[in-house]
């Protein structure tokens, strides 16, 4: 297919082979936050949830999507698809790229949560416009030749010793072949995105609309999925996509200050609740012995936030180190220890009994 030249973006104008260099990624909420950040996209950051439990949920709140890593199994699906054209404002790509799912995944979140809620930034808000009339497919086929999105995927690519001028192994039977899916509220409805259907899956209404509860619609989906293998497969994986936990943190920690400040005043003035405007359905006590008592309260739930505010940036520092070892070149390393190795003839005996252990089936995604 053609576009005329002056409506295509330099973003996206069509290469010759769309498989081309995407590489595949972890499964791991500090790459995919770092990944969604190199998008250019502000306030959100992804979450990994060990618990289907309300109050994993509830701790990680507001949640805008989930992306969920399965075992890919070719089977029917009895569920039926919508079409795309029934519902224009949801994003639905068809997958093109193998190598590409899990970035898939996370535009089909992204690009569904409502534009007050979040900030695209500039290339994913041009890419959404930009594809807002294509068919699925064309869709698809937008991500794979997106430059920047690519470029941001392959970030994370593994340095290679060698280059090699040949197509990629086909995944086989042996292999283990591994697939993310997404889980989005829209309009008053939860869907199930996956980008090897034929079209998005509405798993049903939200009881309250779009203010209501959609993650109680998308629990039942996911943990029927997980039951379906659960005798022959434990490898799942279930990430959130989160608003940005230093940004909640601060904004409680602001709120617990103004709530302090407030009962200090009241308890200067004698335990008399000030003339002040409150948030919310939180009131001043009343009495000395109520409002101290309420400092108490307010002083420990501070000292909590700021405790967490301490661990969100420590576990932000780490993987922050974790990607950069993720993209580090180890290989002169590598050949340094193996040559010095072969020079105190190890070398070989370590190859001989590698060469003895049993071999192990390859993991890859789809």
């Amino acid at each position: 297919f053609h576009f005329a030249a002056h409506s295509i973006p330099l973003f996206y104008i069509i290469s010759s082979d769309m498989s081309d260099s995407w590489c595949t990624i972890e499964s791991d909420p500090g790459v995919f936050t770092e990944l969604i950040s190199t998008f250019g996209v502000k306030g959100v950051q992804v979450e990994e949830l060990y618990s289907l439990d309300e109050d994993t949920f509830q701790q990680n709140a507001p949640i805008y999507g989930l992306i969920f890593l399965f075992k890919y199994k070719s089977e029917s699906d009895p569920r039926p698809t919508i079409q795309s054209e029934n519902e224009p404002s949801l994003f639905f790509a068809k997958q093109v790229i193998n190598d590409a799912c899990a970035t898939q995944a996370i535009l089909s979140v992204l690009l569904n949560v409502p534009e007050t809620k979040i900030d695209l930034g500039p290339t994913l808000t041009e890419f959404k416009a930009f594809t807002s009339d294509f068919s699925d497919e064309l869709k698809g086929m937008a991500i794979g030749n997106s430059g920047p999105i690519r470029d941001s995927h392959n970030s994370f690519a593994r340095a290679e010793p060698f280059v090699m001028d040949q197509e990629k192994r086909v995944a086989t039977e042996k292999d283990d072949v591994f697939h993310f899916i997404a889980y989005v509220p829209h309009q008053g409805r939860v869907f199930e995105l996956d980008g090897l259907k034929s079209g998005p899956i509405n798993l049903g209404e939200i009881d309250g609309g779009e203010n209501g509860d959609w993650l109680s619609v998308a629990r039942p989906a996911i943990q029927a999925r997980i039951e379906k293998y659960a005798t022959s497969e434990i490898r799942f994986n279930l990430m959130g996509l989160v608003k940005n936990k230093k940004e909640v943190l601060t904004e409680q920690s602001t709120l617990l200050e103004a709530r302090l400040a407030a009962i200090q005043v009241a308890l200067a003035d004698g335990g008399e609740a000030a003339d002040m405007e409150l948030e919310g359905d939180w009131a001043l006590a009343q009495g000395i012995e109520a409002l101290q008592a309420q400092l108490a309260e307010t002083e420990a739930s501070l000292e909590t936030c700021k405790n967490k505010l301490s661990a969100e940036d420590e576990k932000i520092a780490g993987w922050k180190m974790e990607n950069i070892r993720r993209k580090h070149n180890y290989i002169p390393f590598v050949v340094n220890l193996l040559r010095i190795l072969a020079e105190r003839n190890q070398l070989k005996p370590m190859i001989e009994k590698a060469k003895s252990k049993p071999s192990s089936s390859s993991t890859t995604s789809k």
